[in-house]
């Protein structure tokens, strides 16, 4: 295969059209440029110059050697331009994945930023709503980064970058929509709007409701994070979910618990991730997850967190 080498010679060639101005202008040796001009003519099989007394010309194959080998050294360039802008995390490309759940709360601001800061980054976007499926994309190197809450099994490297709290949503005229926050047993008994298998949060929910020796009653489920506040506004029930699912405008009653339950959230990278996974990483820490306003007065004054 022509070397890169050999193909900036030809082009040098090309644009002086003169072997000794070639070497000058690639601060080379004439008899350097020579010998690598007769090696890429041994690969083509095929003159690619005319020597003549006052400098060379391009045969018909050389002229159309000289257009790709033009590209091949400006693709070459741009290699090193965006290995350079990667390495300093000015450009390159960011493969992410993500909760479904946290999507809009805490990644799109991020990236909708990204893109005004950092125009020549190419970000890409993975979401799903089952664990496993997450990870795998990280295991095949599929995704630089993952969000989702933690914890994040051991063999993975975790940074944590922001904290949420668990809350509960209710119609507007639910009995607890008088009262300033809930307990965990509080909802033993009530009819309870409840998370589809293929979403993570279902055994999640079931744990956690279990450990607390509580046994709501499961009305209906559904597989959208978001779906479930919503649905309870709607007087089918009560949901428990993260904050991060509850919309600006929300025309249910949203509730802290008492103790304060919250989760962490934590981005997960590759091995071998750069600056540029480093500095997302970064962003996502300093910004956190924002609840509307009209949520947050909603909820209860800051107390000791359940974890």
């Amino acid at each position: 295969m022509a070397s890169l080498r050999a193909l900036e010679c030809l082009v040098a060639v090309a644009d002086t059209g003169s072997i000794t101005q070639a070497a000058r202008l690639l601060h080379s040796s004439q008899p350097a440029i020579s010998h690598q001009l007769a090696a890429l003519e041994r690969e083509t099989r095929t003159p690619l110059l005319h020597r003549e007394p006052r400098g060379v010309k391009l045969t018909p194959a050389g002229r159309a050697a000289v257009a790709d080998a033009r590209r091949a050294i400006d693709a070459a360039a741009s290699a090193v331009r965006s290995a350079r802008a990667a390495a300093e995390a000015s450009g390159g490309t960011l493969r992410l994945a993500c909760a479904q759940s946290l999507t809009v709360p805490l990644l799109a601001p991020v990236i909708r930023d990204w893109h005004r800061r950092q125009p020549h980054v190419t970000i890409s976007l993975r979401e799903s709503a089952v664990p496993g499926e997450l990870f795998g994309f990280i295991e095949s190197d599929e995704a630089d980064v993952l969000l989702l809450p933690g914890p994040a099994p051991e063999r993975f490297t975790a940074t944590a970058v922001a904290e949420e709290e668990i809350v509960l949503t209710a119609p507007k005229d639910h009995p607890f929509a008088q009262r300033p926050s809930v307990t965990l047993s509080d909802l033993d008994g009530e009819r309870l709007v409840h998370f589809a298998p293929d979403n993570g949060l279902a055994n999640w929910l079931d744990w956690s409701l279990s450990q607390a020796g509580v046994r709501p009653e499961p009305v209906m489920r559904t597989s959208v994070t978001s779906a479930a506040p919503q649905l309870a506004a709607a007087g089918l029930g009560l949901a428990v979910t993260p904050v991060s699912a509850v919309s600006a405008g929300f025309p249910g009653t949203v509730r802290s618990f008492t103790p304060r339950w919250t989760r962490q959230l934590v981005a997960v990278t590759s091995t071998g991730s750069g600056p540029l996974t480093a500095r997302f990483v970064a962003h996502l820490r300093a910004r956190g997850v924002r609840v509307p306003g009209d949520v947050r007065a909603q909820l209860a004054d800051d107390e000791p967190s359940a974890g």
